[in-house]
């Protein structure tokens, strides 16, 4: 079976966000940890150095639970149209979480480059 190109188009975005995320979350850790050697007992910094591992632990559950979902879509031979559907609800609102982790990564991340 072909994923329908309205999931492809979800996938795709949401695989982008994702890659934001990572690509962001990475060098907030980066600054994080030069403001930690300046103030290694910190506890905010320390707080935001923890947020940003979670958010880059976040990022590679999510992208393995996308894959999840298309292999199941590919793997049956005949998906119903309500299983497209649940699996377009489950994307969306996976891109929901995806958008808000998204802004709270890069908040934190222009606080650590303020303390630059």
């Amino acid at each position: 079976m072909t994923i329908p190109s309205e999931l492809n188009a979800l996938i795709e975005r949401l695989n982008q966000e994702l890659d934001i995320i990572d690509r962001e979350a990475r060098a907030g850790l980066n600054l994080a940890r030069v403001s930690m050697e300046r103030f290694p007992d910190n506890s905010t910094l320390i707080q935001m150095f923890a947020f940003l591992n979670n958010a880059v632990f976040y990022v590679d559950i999510e992208r393995g639970l996308i894959r999840d979902i298309v292999d199941n879509l590919l793997a049956e031979e005949a998906s119903t149209d309500e299983e497209i559907r649940e699996a377009g609800e489950d994307l969306g609102n996976k891109l929901g979480r995806v958008l808000e982790t998204k802004i709270l990564v890069s908040s934190v991340k222009i606080r650590l480059e303020n303390l630059q």
